[in-house]
C-alpha cells in the first residue's frame, strides 16, 4: 500500500461510519440547538448591537467540552471491547496512519457541525459590517479546540474498554486543560507543587490561546501550541495502543 493511502482509507471508512448511525444526527442537532441557545439567549447576539460572533465563539469551547468526549469515547474503547483493535494493528498500514486517520475523521465530523453554524455568520454580515478576519480566526480557534479535545479523548479511550469511563475521564481532562491557567485549577496545585510546576500548568491553558485567536490576533505561539499539543497527543495515543494491544 502506497504511503498515505492507508491513512486515506482509514479516514474515509471512519468518517462515513459517523453518518451510518443516529450518532451524527443526534450530535449535529444537539450542537446546533445549544449553539443557538447560547448565542441568542445567553450571549445576546442581537441585544449587544455589535456585528460580530463573540456571543457564539465564547461558548463554543463549552459545547465541545461535553460533545467532543461523546465523539472520542468510541474511537478506541469500542475497538478494544470488540477485539477489533488487534485486526487494525495487523493491517499492512503503519499504526500512526491508523491513529491519525481515525482522529482526522472525528475532527472532520466535529468541523461539519461547526460549519453548519454558518447562518450565524451570514446573519451578522447582513445586519452589519463585521471584521471578517476575526470571524475566520474565531472559527479556526474553535476547530483547534475541538481538535485538542478529540486528541485527548482518543488517548483516553485507548486506556479503557468502557465508553462511559472514557467519556467521563475525557470530559474532566478537557476541563482541566481548558482552564489550566485559572485559579480553579491552579489553586489545586499550589498547595503541594513548586512554583515552577504551577507556572508550567498555567502555560498549557487552552482558554488563553483560544481567546487570543478569537480576538483575531494570530500569533506563532498559538499555532505552535495547538499543533504541538495535537501531535503530542496523537504520538501518545500511538504508543498507548502499541503498549495495550492484546490486553
Amino acid at each position: 500500500m502506497t504511503s498515505g493511502s492507508g491513512l486515506r482509507v482509514i479516514f474515509l471508512r471512519e468518517f462515513k461510519s459517523y453518518f451510518a448511525t443516529p450518532l451524527a444526527a443526534v450530535f449535529l442537532v444537539v450542537f446546533l440547538f445549544l449553539a443557538g441557545i447560547f448565542s441568542f439567549s445567553m450571549g445576546g447576539l442581537y441585544e449587544r448591537g455589535q456585528a460580530d460572533l463573540r456571543s457564539f465563539f465564547q461558548f463554543v469551547p463549552w459545547l465541545y467540552l461535553f460533545l467532543a468526549p461523546a465523539i472520542a469515547m468510541r474511537l478506541w474503547a469500542e475497538e478494544r471491547r470488540l477485539g477489533t483493535i488487534e485486526i487494525l494493528t495487523t493491517l499492512p498500514i503503519p499504526l500512526w496512519q491508523t491513529v491519525v486517520g481515525k482522529f482526522l475523521a472525528a475532527w472532520g465530523f466535529s468541523c461539519v457541525a461547526l460549519a453548519l453554524t454558518a447562518p450565524l455568520w451570514i446573519t451578522v454580515s447582513w445586519l452589519g459590517d463585521p471584521d471578517q478576519g476575526a470571524i475566520v480566526a474565531g472559527y479556526a480557534a474553535s476547530a483547534m479546540v475541538s481538535g485538542i479535545f478529540l486528541a485527548i479523548g482518543g488517548f483516553v479511550s485507548t486506556l479503557t474498554k468502557n465508553q462511559v469511563i472514557a467519556f467521563v475521564v475525557t470530559a474532566v481532562a478537557c476541563f482541566l486543560v481548558f482552564l489550566a491557567g485559572y485559579p480553579v485549577v491552579l489553586d489545586f496545585f499550589r498547595g503541594w507543587m513548586s512554583a515552577g510546576v504551577v507556572d508550567a500548568v498555567a502555560g498549557v491553558s487552552l482558554l488563553a490561546h483560544f481567546q487570543s485567536l478569537m480576538r483575531g490576533v494570530v500569533e506563532l505561539r498559538d499555532a505552535v501550541y495547538f499543533g504541538s499539543a495535537i501531535a503530542a497527543l496523537l504520538a501518545a495515543t500511538t504508543l498507548a495502543i502499541d503498549w495495550k494491544k492484546g490486553t
